[in-house]
């Protein structure tokens, strides 16, 4: 009988674990693209290439943040950093990697 249990909660539990597995992060929301640690290096070399100008705000510089449409300029992510449509800019002197449909900072490029 206790075997009969165990396996039941066994079962139980394998849906569960699939979905989690399915939705990215623990809230449910796909995990937002990020640079990896091992290619930043080599992102801040290409940023710095670009020369972009600093964009000054008064606003916390964090992940979630929602930036203005005027006043800063997006710049295109080359392909080989895996972040798809992202663009990055620099506020504050801290490049960041931007959502262009919602102007949402999705990480903050140490």
């Amino acid at each position: 009988m206790l075997k009969q249990i165990a396996f039941a909660a066994t079962l139980a539990l394998i849906p569960a674990a699939s979905m989690a597995e399915n939705q990215g992060q623990p809230n449910g929301l796909p995990v937002p693209p990020s640079i990896y640690s091992e290619m930043v290096p080599n992102f801040h070399y290409y940023v710095m290439r670009q020369r972009p100008v600093s964009f000054n705000y008064a606003r916390p510089v964090v992940v979630g943040t929602t930036l203005p449409r005027q006043g800063i300029t997006y710049y295109e992510i080359p392909p080989e950093y895996g972040v798809g449509d992202y663009q990055f800019t620099v506020v504050n002197n801290r490049t960041v990697l931007v959502d262009p449909r919602t102007r949402r900072i999705v990480q903050v490029i140490e």
